[in-house]
């Protein structure tokens, strides 16, 4: 049974093929103007890593992401707080709290001991506490994603970083870089600032352990330990790579749907 999860977000599309239950391989490429070449480019990327000569090889395709309803290579789609959930759900089954910032949106997910969604917030208003504001920050600041979070664990003194929409937040990274502050301290500030908005959303829903965090952000370790430092709570660091678990979690709707036929 050969099957595949699309993950079609504003930032990048994930891929995930799974043979007979188990992950045979993933792609992350970053998104077109088009989701529909999106979808191609990655699933023929894993499609090339899992050894198929070519997608129409794959059984079924479930489609999730923004993009997912416009897109012709799948046979389906489901939502991505659902996917999210159940990919989670299946790295980790002791998970009980998601959350999940992507490219657009941050959400955070309260799911049950099967990876069914018991109740979700979402910020999909601005893009503050997105991959987006990391973007526009790391471009302030001269420096990668990667170094971004580097620089924000160095820090022992964080900036007070006061504004959470991404332009005002810019213009206080610049007054804060004019004024002789150090780039790590204010990288730390950015990365506080976002846990904060984060905390928030999870204590509407409650801080129920096992917590995990998934999308392309939760690859910036400064904001995963300055969310843990809040919470007070250890986050569990998945064995996937984060920013595929929602495609994880189409491909296991996709394996349903096609034991259902």
């Amino acid at each position: 049974m050969l099957v595949a999860g699309c993950d079609l977000g504003s930032a990048a599309g994930k891929a995930v093929i799974m043979a007979d239950g188990e992950i045979r391989a993933w792609a992350v490429v970053q998104a077109t103007t088009s989701p529909e070449k999106t979808a191609f480019l990655v699933l023929g990327e894993a499609a090339k890593l899992a050894g198929l000569n070519t997608i129409e090889d794959l059984q079924y395709i479930m489609g999730t992401g923004y993009g997912r309803a416009t897109v012709s290579l799948t046979h389906d789609n489901m939502s991505e707080i659902s996917c999210h959930a159940r990919g989670a759900h299946w790295l980790h089954p002791a998970a009980r709290t998601v959350v999940d910032v992507g490219g657009q949106d941050c959400k955070v997910i309260s799911i049950d001991d099967e990876g069914r969604v018991l109740d979700f917030q979402m910020n999909d208003k601005c893009a503050a506490g997105t991959g987006r504001f990391f973007e526009a920050m790391s471009r302030v600041l001269h420096c990668s994603l990667e170094k971004f979070s580097e620089l924000s664990m160095q820090s022992d003194n964080p900036a007070n970083i006061t504004k959470q929409c991404s332009v005002f937040a810019e213009s206080e990274v610049v007054t804060l870089i004019n004024n002789g502050v150090p780039v790590h301290h204010i990288a730390a500030g950015l990365t506080d600032s976002i846990a904060r908005r984060l905390l928030a959303m999870v204590y509407r829903l409650g801080a129920v352990e096992d917590i995990v965090v998934t999308g392309g952000c939760a690859k910036n370790e400064g904001m995963v330990r300055s969310l843990e430092s809040r919470l007070g709570h250890t986050i569990v660091r998945l064995a996937q790579n984060p920013q595929t678990v929602g495609a994880l979690g189409a491909a296991l709707f996709a394996r349903e749907k096609l034991m259902q036929k």
